[in-house]
């Protein structure tokens, strides 16, 4: 392209700015007084109602279609309120052309016109220095210093730029994303923190409220238990000081009469001497104890009675550092796993055994050999801890452990740590633990109420009597996918309910 000639140039060249400032403030001064008093925007197709307004036909026509108090009035001015005919709309041609002239004068006088300018020539800018990154005008084109370079027009020069904005915009939008899914879930940790610690507050409160009101009830038994002592070892002493003052009472008798015999003369002396001789010589003399050997045995024995309170406070520290440990888990069951045999409450936290078979769709989740089911929600770390309420009327039997998220659903099932299961079964009478070979458990009492206690990282399984705090087992695994708790169920009318 060739260079324009120095005349062409002049001919073409912009006002100053100070001559641009000036039109622009007067051209937007002027483009205000044209604008529609319902859109705030610049009039189109402007027409003139009675009252002598000028408005934007569109917006008019919308202003008239919204129904008023009363159907019946016509509709009125939105600026003076004077009623008007929606039918009497006159187009204002005058006015329209005037709104055009000043949207032209407002393209040609626009201040970021001059930002399209060469500064240094006062030229259009039309292309782009690839080698300087430099916009250039058709002077600066033919200038010396850009012959050799690439030159291109600048939308063309633009299309790689906005492709590799395009790029970038994508992969920032993507970065943003996962910034905001950590934000969500990290919120959602938050939150689940602040209940966890909610829930550690309201279980030490109520532990120590029961333990506050067990000491009282101790303290009052104790205190029982040493009044009656009390009682007991001052009734031995006045029983005591009854005997032992009428032994004395005995001994100043005889010793009165001998010394009353010893004064007399010997005529008097030996008269009847040998019976008073041989009432002194073969006195029983009682030696009685103020504290009866029972009673002493009662008193030594007393710190025996203190051994129940030791032990519940062991249970109670025990127990309170346990579940302050592990977090409480909300289990609901998932109906999608269950077992068509098997019947769950409402509220996912029951489960009821029924050789009825429920009308269940069949599913790739779903258990349909073994009657079994998983929680809804599985862990992948973390310390958890849950317990289940067993009843087996009829002699059936209860699974309750945890198993792996790809565990068997479908055929048989050998619950055992190999197949992706960690549980233990009672049934009527027993406990076993499922290890790779069932193992009976000796136990003092048959657990009813069974918590369950899992520790992700270190790979614990751990089962205790939720009543007596009595450990029954604990299994040792490598845990490497989600884990569910998992439960079985066999036998009409047994049930098990969760809780947290």
């Amino acid at each position: 392209m060739t260079a324009l000639l120095p005349t062409q140039r002049v001919t073409l060249r912009k006002p100053k700015c100070s001559s641009i400032m000036a039109s622009v403030a007067s051209v937007t001064s002027l483009a205000d007084e044209v604008n529609c008093p319902i859109c705030q925007g610049s009039l189109r197709e402007p027409v003139t109602i009675d009252c002598g307004h000028n408005f934007c036909r569109g917006c008019l026509t919308r202003y008239c279609e919204i129904p008023g108090p009363d159907p019946e009035e016509p509709p009125t001015c939105p600026l003076c309120k004077e009623p008007f005919r929606p039918g009497s709309f006159r187009p204002n041609w005058q006015l329209a052309s005037v709104v055009e002239n000043i949207e032209r004068l407002k393209l040609v006088s626009r201040p970021g016109s001059e930002e399209d300018t060469c500064h240094e020539h006062q030229e259009k800018i039309y292309f782009f220095c690839e080698d300087d990154e430099m916009q250039l005008c058709v002077v600066c084109r033919e200038a010396w210093e850009h012959r050799t370079h690439t030159v291109r027009f600048l939308e063309d020069a633009a299309g790689p730029y906005r492709e590799q904005i395009q790029k970038c915009l994508e992969c920032l939008r993507k970065e943003r994303e996962e910034v905001q899914e950590i934000q969500s879930r990290e919120s959602q940790r938050i939150q689940v923190l602040l209940t966890q610690v909610a829930t550690k507050r309201q279980k030490v409160i109520s532990e120590f409220a029961y333990l506050s009101q067990f000491l009282e009830e101790q303290q009052s038994i104790l205190l029982a238990q040493l009044e009656r002592l009390d009682g007991d070892i001052l009734k031995q002493r006045d029983e005591f000081d009854v005997l032992v003052a009428g032994e004395i009472c005995r001994f100043s008798s005889l010793i009165t009469e001998l010394e009353e015999k010893n004064e007399r003369p010997a005529r008097e002396l030996l008269t009847d001497i040998r019976s008073t001789l041989i009432r002194c010589e073969t006195r029983k003399c009682r030696k009685p104890e103020a504290v009866s050997p029972e009673l002493g045995q009662r008193i030594r024995d007393f710190p025996q009675q203190a051994l129940p309170l030791q032990r519940e406070m062991k249970t109670f520290l025990e127990k309170l550092c346990f579940e302050l440990d592990y977090e409480p888990a909300h289990i609901s069951l998932d109906p999608q796993t269950a077992h068509p045999k098997l019947l769950l409450s409402e509220n996912r936290q029951q489960v009821r055994f029924s050789y009825k078979w429920q009308n269940s769709p069949d599913s790739p989740q779903r258990f349909d050999r073994a009657t079994c089911v998983l929680a809804h929600h599985g862990f992948t770390r973390g310390r958890h801890t849950w317990v289940v309420s067993v009843d087996l009327a009829h002699g059936g039997s209860c699974t309750v452990g945890v198993a792996s998220e790809d565990v068997r659903r479908k055929g048989e099932l050998r619950l055992r740590p190999e197949e992706g299961v960690w549980a233990m079964r009672l049934a009527w009478g027993f406990v076993s633990a499922l290890g790779s070979f069932p193992t009976r458990l000796a136990l003092e009492e048959q657990p009813r109420k069974l918590r369950v206690s899992l520790d992700y990282e270190v790979g614990w399984v751990t089962f205790v009597n939720a009543v007596t705090q009595e450990h029954i087992y604990t299994f040792t695994a490598s845990f490497t996918r989600k884990v569910f708790p998992f439960f079985g169920l066999w036998g009409r009318g047994s049930s098990f309910l969760l809780s947290s």
